[in-house]
């Protein structure tokens, strides 16, 4: 009668030693080294090495401001100053090398990242318009109007 109780009991103790022995080979000894207070244990110390070693792909406007000092100056003063140039250019990486030139997102759905107008109150974002996609110009892209640079509509050329 003992033998009903006992078998699954030691099934269940051999796989949460199974388990145990498992984790214990799988997981990293640097694994949660920081203690419980640093992102609730889940962080390896290695980790900040393996990032270090990792190619930067975006360089910030100061690196693009070396070689397109004209847009750089003219977007500073923009109300799109906040945004770096990469998010409409794409990575940098190595350019001008490779690429020799970035492939630019012309895409309406980035714009609308920031401009799109949502049906809730305080969705305004900053300063920035916030635009009906519906009616605003429906089938064109933002910058056959809009310059991203200088987006005002007066100073588009």
């Amino acid at each position: 009668m003992r033998n009903h109780v006992l078998r699954p009991l030691f099934a269940a103790l051999a796989l949460v030693a199974l388990i145990l022995t498992a984790r214990q080979l799988m997981v990293p000894s640097d694994f949660g080294v920081h203690g419980d207070s640093f992102t609730y244990n889940f962080y390896r110390a290695d980790s900040v090495n393996d990032w270090k070693k990792f190619p930067v792909s975006y360089k910030g406007r100061e690196y693009c401001a070396e070689c397109h000092e004209d847009n750089t100056e003219s977007i500073t003063k923009s109300k799109h100053a906040i945004i770096q140039c990469e998010n409409c250019h794409g990575p940098a990486m190595q350019h001008p090398d490779n690429p020799e030139a970035l492939t630019i997102n012309r895409s309406r759905d980035l714009c609308l990242r920031c401009h799109l107008d949502l049906p809730y109150p305080g969705s305004q974002r900053g300063e920035l318009p916030a635009i009906d996609p519906n009616d605003h110009n429906p089938e064109q892209e933002c910058v056959e109007c809009h310059n991203p640079h200088n987006p005002n509509l007066e100073d588009m050329e």
